[in-house]
């Protein structure tokens, strides 16, 4: 069986269609995904309880880290299995996806245990107190100590059937867990329901990502024979170099994740000195602020595939119109939002809260996020073309420059000059450097790829049995 469809949508589809095909069910996942941190916001919020939704932003940074994980075994894996099958490379397309697979399930299961042993430490690294520490604990028990291992284990598989150009399947299996937890979110937390406040919103999270895994595993059980993505014990045995490829993407991207944790870490310890209210506002604005972020971030692991797919097999003019046609595309949109979020701060904070000492904080938090935010999709964009490329050290230089040259710095000095509502702005300050050095960088990158590879290159067709590589 030749696969036409994923060939031509590689390597002869128009750009501005293949973008499109990758990047919108990539895209309304993450919006779902949103959606869904919004729902156990909005739901936590209507308790009218500061201390439970405030239990919700301190563990925030705990979920982020997962993201240090998925990158590490997800975006390092599809880029490797992108570029492999650029090659033609079909054994190395099964042996990474197998690693991936295998290694983000231990990952998943050391990263319980070491919450669960440490659980007193990290309380307190969080910033809980004695007023927080309890409703805390409830949602980190069902989100970390029990949910790490499927909440890391559906995003990386989600990237590896993305990673063959099967966007949809890739998006249905994350909506279909959101969704559900949308669903769930409010028969857990509300009094009407089963009264369990923020460890209800954890309950339902935890329910929701064994979902999505089983939405995986049936997806592949189906689609054998048809698939690239192997998950069969026998092929975990991968070559020193594509171990070393997988990694040289991904740990960098897991760095990048974890300086993101550690900014949101000293963000909440700062904001925590104002009080609950000014936590729960912070933590309303964020995700409100998360919205466009994650349509920039769907837009850029969305076309990944397409970029390392054409990096790999030396079309670097098609690589460098799907580079284009995003930028265009997500520094547009973010303006367009930034405007309306500036405008519309305090309405859009009210939706989760009915309290005016709240909305009064989250009005002023949300006008300095969202400044940021057509920056920040150039930034997205950029480590996204090298993540894809497989120049990790690229991608951890500008994650470096991003939290530790830029951002923390920027949380220390603006707090201290403008208490708490300078830390809002930080984030501003940071991507407005980063914008620039992301065109620099990739005008120059360009030149040189264009000046090394031959544009016009022609691909060969898949094997006709993808299940000959098993």
């Amino acid at each position: 069986m030749k696969d036409e469809k994923k060939t031509d949508l590689f390597e002869r589809m128009p750009v501005p269609k293949a973008v499109m095909t990758l990047a919108v069910p990539t895209i309304l996942s993450s919006l779902v995904m949103v959606f869904y941190n919004l729902a156990d916001t909005y739901f936590v919020g209507m308790l009218n309880n500061a201390v439970q939704n405030a239990a919700v932003t301190l563990a925030a940074p705990v979920l982020l880290a997962f993201n240090a994980v998925n990158n590490l075994f997800g975006v390092g894996t599809s880029s490797m299995m992108s570029r492999a099958l650029g090659r033609k490379d079909y054994d190395t397309v099964a042996r990474s996806s197998a690693f991936g697979f295998y290694c983000s399930i231990f990952s998943g299961l050391l990263f319980s245990l070491l919450c669960t042993v440490f659980s007193g430490p990290l309380m307190v690294l969080l910033g809980a107190d004695a007023e927080t520490m309890e409703a805390t604990a409830g949602y980190l028990f069902w989100t970390v100590n029990l949910g790490a291992a499927p909440a890391i284990l559906n995003v990386v598989m989600a990237y590896l059937v993305r990673s063959e150009g099967a966007a949809l399947h890739a998006s249905a299996g994350t909506m279909s867990g959101c969704i559900l937890n949308i669903i769930l979110d409010p028969i857990f937390i509300m009094p009407w329901g089963l009264n369990m406040g923020a460890a209800g919103a954890g309950c339902a999270t935890f329910l929701s990502n064994c979902a999505a895994c089983l939405y995986f595993f049936v997806l592949l059980f189906v689609r054998r024979g048809r698939t690239y993505v192997c998950i069969s014990p026998r092929m975990l045995r991968p070559k020193k170099e594509i171990v070393l490829g997988i990694f040289s993407v991904g740990i960098p991207s897991s760095i990048q994740n974890l300086l993101n944790v550690t900014g949101m870490t000293v963000l909440n310890n700062f904001t925590s000195a104002f009080g609950s209210n000014a936590v729960a506002a912070m933590g309303i604005t964020q995700k409100i602020n998360q919205v466009p972020m994650n349509i920039a971030m769907g837009l850029s692991q969305g076309i990944m595939p397409l970029i390392s797919y054409n990096y790999s097999s030396g079309n670097i003019r098609r690589m460098k119109r799907t580079v284009s046609f995003a930028v265009k595309i997500a520094v547009g949109f973010l303006a367009a939002v930034a405007v309306i979020y500036y405008a519309a701060a305090a309405p859009l904070t009210a939706l989760f809260m009915e309290n005016e000492e709240i909305v009064a904080y989250g009005t002023r938090f949300l006008r300095g996020f969202c400044l940021g935010l057509p920056f920040l999709g150039m930034d997205f964009l950029a480590v996204g073309v090298f993540q894809a490329s497989g120049m990790g050290a690229k991608a951890l230089i500008f994650a470096i420059l991003r939290k530790v040259v830029l951002e923390i710095p920027a949380l220390f000095l603006l707090n201290r000059l403008f208490p708490l509502y300078g830390l809002a702005y930080a984030q501003f300050a940071a991507e407005i450097i980063l914008a620039v050095a992301a065109i620099l960088v990739l005008v120059r990158l360009f030149r040189r790829l264009s000046a090394e590879s031959d544009a016009s290159q022609t691909e060969a067709p898949y094997p006709d049995n993808p299940t000959e590589i098993r």
